[in-house]
């Protein structure tokens, strides 16, 4: 079923030129003129309506303040208007061509005076505008001239400027200061917030300006951050925008938008639970899907709860003939088939777009030929092997335009890599509770800020390239509120424009998956009967699954696994059952069953229970089932893997992939303390460490525990040490 198209809605709104206006009343005038004449209509009449008009229009003119000259040249056209029709319905003659040249000549004249009586009074607005300005400019000026000197005592200094904000919130103080002093001192910011008496949510910031001696010194008056700034754009004024234009994120203390590049960088926010993050990322997908130049790509391996909101439209309403987003990878299964493809497409728009590569390095960015951004949400969630994926998407992506947006709770190593700390230069980082994290995020100026500058739900910095190129200081900000709702109706208007990854892109091989992701992901995330018909072509091809690595639960989306030289070919759901399947298991369980069978069928010997000592003979050492020494043949030698490592990875493999720590310790019937101490320890032994500092989030709740994939890297770690 097509999308429903918007019907087409009459303005009824009086928004006419002064041109237009005069050309309405003449048409008025003409109209009486001729239906008078027919059914007899008094001459007087038409006297009547002219003087109550021009004496309507002279009060009006009154009230606006207009010049007197101006009040009389509107009421003579009103005059002239009504003693023409007069005329006309005295000699019954409207219709001649002496009365209609006339008529058409006062219309042109009409016209010509409302043209020139608005420009100026527009100009003479301007003007008076210009004068309360400068008056107040200059008033401002001899006040801080007499501010400067009385609280620093300063002498030959000069205040050049005072410019007003956008908003009046505030306003902008150029002084330029005497050689001998050449800046304020360290205490500055507090005297002048004091002597102004700036209200809580107001301050004073010092900055230097365009030449040595300048001091700019911009003054918040009005608390922007503490109210409620709804995201300005509505399906009635989303006009197309480009992703060169940045991404709108809210509004700084002077009412200035806050825009974020993300063209040749990519973007780090942090912020600690409740800070307004995952509301500020609904606002940068609002401002890149307002683009047509865009393809957002969602990763969220918590349930997709950032893609759900901008999918309903189209999943379940069905009012939306496409989704928005281009793709939502819900688990971390679908997120490496996702990753697979994007780094397959970045690959293949290095070779395969040579020809666009003539007057710069990097691809421009058009509609045929859309940027790719990944929008990752909490990204400690993610496994070592997909972090290691999304580094590679953002060191080599950058100059075919694919681009990645971050989202964690922190800015530390555990929870993002270095890789993606150091190819972000667009940071944002919400309302936090310590001044260090702000210091560990920015790399310049993080020393300088205080958090109590932002210390609203919704409010944070942030930093961004400028069109130089120059990433400026951490700068305090209010981000825009976006409600489900208008995300809905956003997501209905933006559906349409939606660019298309092209086929250099996907003609790859992990890019053979990215017609069918669809079929894969709607039956994990709705329930059959919520799918509107708007997904049926989308769904109603074969559905392609991957095959799956044995023993790290990895999809296989190439032709050859450099993990699993025996590989399964891929796996093909048709049509009619796909909603009732799913990903299929994690792990298999043919290898690691070779695995633990050779772990526990190994004899444990000291070293004096060897075999005669000779080339052939085989000594074992070993501690709680780790193998730490052996001698023999590679086919008399038992797996290097410790049998407590194997066993606690079937465990994790057979309960989903992921396991809290104090069941994986049931499970094994030990104590948990003893099992997690010798457990951590057998992964110290060969430097694996777990992601998010041991947390394991499984449905709504996080603790302590372990992932089946920081498992198998351990125990593939162990076999190569053999």
């Amino acid at each position: 079923m097509a999308a429903k198209s918007a019907a087409p809605v009459l303005d009824w709104s009086w928004n006419h030129a002064p041109a237009t206006s005069a050309a309405l009343v003449a048409g008025g005038a003409y109209a009486l003129a001729a239906t008078g004449s027919v059914t007899g209509l008094p001459p007087t009449h038409a006297l009547m309506v002219a003087g109550a008009g021009a004496a309507a229009q002279s009060v009006a003119d009154l009230v606006q303040h207009r010049p007197a000259g101006h009040i009389v040249a509107r009421c003579a056209a009103w005059l002239t208007a009504g003693g023409w029709t007069a005329a006309a319905l005295a000699d019954h003659t409207p219709l001649t061509w002496g009365m209609t040249g006339w008529w058409a000549a006062g219309t042109v004249a009409g016209m010509t005076l409302a043209r020139g009586l608005v420009r100026a009074e527009e100009t003479a607005r301007t003007e008076r505008h210009q004068r309360k300005l400068q008056k107040w400019a200059n008033k401002q000026a001899g006040e801080w001239h007499e501010r400067l000197e009385r609280l620093f005592r300063l002498e030959g200094h000069q205040v050049d400027g005072v410019r007003p904000w956008k908003g009046d919130v505030g306003y902008t103080v150029l002084v330029t200061m005497p050689s001998n002093t050449p800046e304020l001192p360290a205490d500055a910011v507090r005297k002048l917030a004091v002597d102004l008496r700036l209200p809580k949510g107001g301050g004073i910031q010092i900055l230097d300006g365009e030449t040595y001696g300048q001091t700019l010194i911009r003054v918040t008056a009005v608390d922007v951050l503490a109210q409620q700034i709804d995201l300005p754009d509505s399906p009635g004024d989303t006009t197309v925008t480009s992703v060169y234009d940045g991404i709108p994120l809210g509004l700084k203390p002077d009412a200035e938008e806050a825009r974020i590049s993300i063209v040749d960088d990519c973007v780090l926010v942090v912020g600690q639970v409740g800070s307004g993050k995952t509301n500020l990322l609904n606002a940068a997908n609002a401002g890149l899907l307002r683009t047509d130049n865009t393809v957002v790509m969602h990763i969220d391996v918590t349930g997709a709860g950032i893609s759900l909101p901008w999918l309903h439209t189209w999943a379940t309403e069905g009012t939306a003939g496409v989704p928005v987003i281009d793709w939502t990878a819900d688990t971390v299964e679908e997120a490496h088939i996702l990753c697979d493809t994007v780094i397959a497409g970045i690959a293949a728009r290095k070779t395969g777009h040579q020809d666009r590569l003539t007057e710069d390095d990097k691809l421009t960015v058009t509609h045929d030929l859309p940027e790719v951004v990944v929008a990752i949400d909490e990204i400690a969630e993610l496994t070592p092997a997909l972090l290691r994926k999304l580094d590679t998407i953002v060191n080599t992506g950058r100059a075919v335009r694919v681009r990645v947006l971050i989202c964690g709770l922190r800015a530390t190593q555990d929870v993002i890599t270095a890789a993606m700390k150091k190819q972000s230069r667009g940071r944002v980082g919400m309302r936090v509770s310590d001044p260090e994290e702000l210091s560990h995020l920015f790399p310049t100026g993080g020393g300088r800020i205080n958090p109590k500058s932002a210390p609203y739900k919704g409010c944070g910095f942030y930093s961004s390239p400028d069109a130089d190129d120059v990433v400026c200081d951490p700068t305090a900000f209010k981000a825009y509120r976006i409600t489900p709702k208008q995300i809905r109706a956003l997501s209905l208007t933006y559906a349409e424009r939606r660019p298309k990854l092209e086929d250099v892109f996907l003609d790859t091989e992990p890019g053979e998956y990215y017609a069918s992701r669809w079929g894969r992901i709607l039956p994990r995330l709705y329930k059959p009967g919520q799918l509107a018909p708007t997904t049926a072509r989308y769904t109603s091809g074969d559905v392609l699954y991957p095959p799956i690595n044995q023993l790290t639960g990895i999809p296989i989306t190439t032709a050859a696994d450099p993990e699993d030289d025996n590989a399964p070919a891929p796996r093909t759901v048709a049509a009619a059952t796909q909603e009732s399947v799913r990903l299929g298991p994690r792990v298999g369980s043919d290898l690691l069953s070779t695995i633990l069978s050779a772990a526990r069928t190994a004899p444990v010997q000291t070293p004096a229970a060897t075999s005669g000592g000779g080339d052939d003979a085989t000594v074992i050492r070993a501690d709680f089932g780790r193998v730490i020494q052996q001698a023999g043949t590679p086919d008399d030698r038992p797996s290097p893997v410790p049998q407590l490592l194997a066993e606690a990875h079937q465990h994790i493999v057979a309960a989903g992939g992921r396991m809290w720590s104090s069941d994986l310790a049931a499970a094994h019937g030990l104590d948990p303390r003893a099992f997690g101490t010798e457990l951590n320890r057998l992964l110290r032994d060969v430097g694996v460490e777990r992601p998010g500092v041991g947390t394991v989030r499984i449905g709504d709740e996080s603790k302590s525990g372990y992932l089946a994939e920081t498992l198998a890297e351990a125990i593939q770690c162990y076999r190569n040490t053999q």
